[in-house]
């Protein structure tokens, strides 16, 4: 400078006035805001030129994320930060966007409340004491207590939750930076009798142009009208076409022209309706038939099924249930999505309850009754196993798609179902016999074993207290497994069962490949049921010994002691003493 003063020549002294300007213009202080410039964006950091600064600061790019102004991050792009240090320990200068942002919220918020200006606010979350509304315009976050979120008490604020809304500023403490806030100052605000007037102005009937979407919640949409009141357009009013929220139809923000369909001058409230200033789509029903086939587009999913249009604005459900005659429990996403074409049936109008019932399923022949007429109950089929479980196998019958249930006891004659069904895998093809056949439940039975000769037919002409020959096969401390002689079958003789004499009722007096013989206890040909005894059998040798030799002299034949010769005895001993 001093240099360009010893010139002393107007070039010089213009070039000074240029410079001392510029420098008062880029004259930067600690802890204010200003803007920069973006040179520089990479993966974490933000460069800025700042001029009158003798380096670039560096942004972290998070603060950008976390202000949602991520957009904001392109070379060229303007931002205010803080200013919080020209220089630090290591040379660097200092910025922040987030602190820059909450100061100038501050400063809207200190504008807002010396005004004793409303501001525009929605309910974030719940607190101690109240709740946290945060700021529309800046983000900051705000306490609005219990008391003052309504002017009566609330046990329910869900709907309030997150809906754009009027608050008063109460209180502002510039030294911790806290703000509060009241709902209720504004509700109160609104006196009655202004109110009344108000509502007293709309009639049924007329139409509210260009009202704003202000807010919504899970039963309806609320609408600024003139500044002046709030109507809610409820749910079921704001489109013939099924929806399930308002936000899949409004933005905030948005205007909408609205029909009133009620005034309350006692509660003060106007009802109105969107879906009534268009034709009802419904009128058109009288075009359709049921038991007919139509073209329906799919215009929504979800878990228990598929919204479908017959033509806009007249919508109907397909349930899940009537989708295929097989996928029960497939998701409604796997089969169809948003926008297909699909061919169903109409099974019931109800012009009174405005409900169309259709089914897609119906376009299809029944498998089950197609399966019942190829294969009546006692054919045979093939399957492919496409599932299990610990009990049972599921057989995919060829082409039909049906699924059907064979039962591990359904399985063999002579092994423990459980453990024969550990014998197959998926993909096993087993050849089975077709049991049931439920056309109502749509469920099929098969059966294995069923294909091959039952073992119990060995008993078809036996009868109960017959004898017969069998084999002991094991013996354990319970009684004997025996299998009758060319019987497939084994069956167990209880210990109780093996002799009249308890002290003969042992199992270990038998070895293994031994014949005995037997007797029928118990016979069942239908529950194919059959138990044997050895202690009947000696019951029934008996009595018909003792019918055969009935006389005294004859029991002395018997290879047990008759009645007399124990009292021939008994005597004899009496006459000796």
């Amino acid at each position: 400078m001093e240099i360009y003063k010893e010139l002393n020549t107007s070039a010089s002294k213009e070039f000074e006035k240029l410079l001392n300007s510029q420098l008062s213009k880029t004259k930067i202080e600690e802890g204010k805001i200003i803007e920069g410039k973006i040179t520089k964006v990479s993966d974490k950091f933000i460069f800025l030129f700042i001029e009158g600064l003798k380096s670039e600061p560096v942004l972290d790019i998070s603060e950008l994320k976390s202000m949602g102004m991520i957009d904001k991050a392109k070379i060229g792009e303007k931002i205010s930060v803080l200013l919080e240090r020209i220089e630090d320990k290591n040379g660097e200068v200092v910025v922040s966007a987030l602190k820059a942002q909450k100061i100038k919220g501050w400063n809207k918020l200190v504008t807002a409340y010396e005004k004793n200006e409303p501001i525009v606010g929605k309910i974030t979350s719940k607190c101690k004491g109240g709740v946290i509304v945060e700021h529309i315009d800046t983000g900051s976050l705000m306490f609005c207590p219990g008391s003052q979120i309504s002017d009566k008490p609330l046990k329910d604020i869900s709907h309030l939750m997150h809906e754009p809304q009027k608050f008063a500023l109460i209180k502002l403490d510039k030294i911790r930076g806290n703000a509060c806030v009241s709902r209720r100052q504004i509700i109160s605000s609104y006196k009655k009798e202004d109110k009344a007037k108000i509502v007293e102005k709309y009639k049924v009937g007329e139409v509210i142009k260009d009202a704003i979407v202000k807010g919504y919640s899970s039963f309806g949409c609320f609408f600024d009208v003139n500044g002046e009141i709030d109507v809610l357009v409820h749910l079921q009013e704001i489109s013939y076409s099924r929806v399930n929220h308002p936000d899949e139809i409004f933005t905030i923000g948005d205007k909408h022209d609205l029909l009133i369909i009620s005034v309350d001058k006692e509660k003060l409230q106007i009802g109105c309706s969107i879906k009534q200033l268009s034709p009802d789509p419904f009128e058109h029903i009288s075009n359709y038939e049921t038991d007919k086939p139509y073209k329906v587009k799919v215009v929504k999913i979800t878990d228990y099924g598929c919204f479908c249009e017959l033509e806009p604005g007249l919508s109907t459900l397909l349930h899940s249930s009537e989708m295929s005659w097989t996928k029960k429990n497939i998701s409604p996403k796997k089969l169809f999505k948003v926008g297909d074409q699909i061919d169903c049936v109409i099974t019931e109008i109800d012009k009174e309850k405005r409900r169309v019932a259709i089914s897609h399923r119906l376009t299809q022949e029944n498998p089950f009754s197609v399966l019942e007429k190829k294969y009546p109950i006692g054919s045979e089929v093939e399957g492919s196993i496409n599932s299990m479980n610990e009990y049972a196998i599921y057989l995919k019958i060829e082409n039909l798609n049906i699924d059907a249930f064979l039962h591990c006891n359904d399985l063999t004659y002579s092994n423990n179902g459980e453990e024969e069904l550990k014998k197959y895998q998926k993909g096993d093809k087993l050849k089975v016999k077709v049991l049931e056949i439920n056309l109502d439940q749509q469920k099929v039975r098969v059966g294995l074993k069923q294909t091959q000769k039952d073992p119990f037919d060995w008993f078809k002409d036996k009868k109960v207290n017959d004898t017969i020959t069998v084999k002991v096969i094991s013996s354990d401390n319970k009684g004997l497994i025996v299998r009758p002689e060319s019987c497939e079958m084994d069956f167990v003789i209880k210990k109780s069962q093996i002799a009249i004499n308890v002290a003969d009722a042992r199992p270990s007096r038998f070895v293994g490949g031994e014949r005995i013989d037997a007797a029928i206890a118990e016979l069942n040909i239908e529950k194919r049921k059959a138990t044997l005894s050895i202690k009947l059998l000696e019951e029934l040798q008996n009595k018909e010994a003792v019918s055969k030799f009935s006389s005294p002299l004859s029991g002395k034949n018997l290879p047990f002691s008759s009645l007399s010769d124990k009292l021939d005895k008994k005597e004899k001993k009496t006459k000796k003493k």
